[in-house]
């Protein structure tokens, strides 16, 4: 693990044991048990199909399961998410600023961000490189874009747990470095980050812990030392034998 973690951790602690979780007759999810400590980015990661939406679904109360998640919350409840993707009408007359106005303040769009809403925005949209496209049609980014401003939208409030569902999907390499920085930035303020991540050499240089989960733990410790040629072997042997992530 990481020796400069934020000696005041803001973010909980989170201690999954026992999960399980079934959809129909597939069984998805068995006996996961994961700790994981307060203001650390933990990354997961396994082959398609290995249930790692599903957990952080679960940890989010989206999906029924059995076993117990326990999440110990130290100051505020906050909490940010970043899916995959976004599904909207990209025919919507919607700017960047219009979607950021909708998920932080009560009043209505049309009347636009309130001045001091507008400095919270403009701070986040810059943390990750779209200060530049406010005024843009959310339909006419790109799907890389689109996920940058997604990643801003989780940081207002600013949140005491951030879950990242594989956020630079489809983002170019100028996003993933804000994105990276970004996320860098979240956590040495004490935030705890749950991250789905496919990168194994971003996983390496940015996690604290690793945990490889293919529908139970396959292993779990510091990146440095687990990400071994030979659990890498393990980690995608077992891809081709899976379809599509739940």
């Amino acid at each position: 693990m990481r020796d400069d973690i934020a000696t005041t951790a803001r973010g909980p602690s989170i201690h999954i044991q026992g999960l399980g979780l079934t959809l129909g007759r597939s069984s998805i999810l068995e006996n996961v048990c994961v700790d994981i400590v307060p203001g650390t980015i933990h990354c997961l990661i396994g082959p398609n199909g290995g249930g790692k939406t599903s957990l952080l679904r679960s940890l989010l109360g989206q999906m029924p399961h059995t076993g117990t998640i326990r999440i110990d919350w130290p100051a505020g409840r906050r909490i940010g998410y970043v899916p995959q993707q976004l599904d909207f009408d990209r025919d919507l007359p919607m700017t960047v600023d219009d979607f950021m106005a909708i998920t932080v303040q009560d009043r209505p769009v049309f009347m636009g961000l309130s001045r001091r809403k507008a400095c919270a925005v403009a701070e986040v949209l810059d943390a990750v490189g779209m200060s530049q496209k406010r005024k843009r049609r959310m339909g006419a980014l790109s799907g890389g874009e689109r996920q940058r401003v997604l990643f801003a939208q989780a940081m207002l409030p600013f949140p005491d747990l951030l879950i990242l569902d594989e956020p630079m999907a489809g983002v170019d390499e100028v996003g993933s470095q804000f994105i990276a920085k970004a996320v860098m930035d979240i956590r040495a303020k004490g935030t705890t980050i749950v991250w789905i991540h496919h990168d194994l050499a971003e996983v390496r240089e940015l996690a604290d812990t690793v945990t490889c989960l293919n529908r139970t733990v396959v292993f779990t410790g510091d990146p440095a030392e687990v990400l071994s040629p030979e659990h890498i072997l393990e980690i995608f042997s077992h891809a081709h034998h899976h379809g599509k992530k739940p």
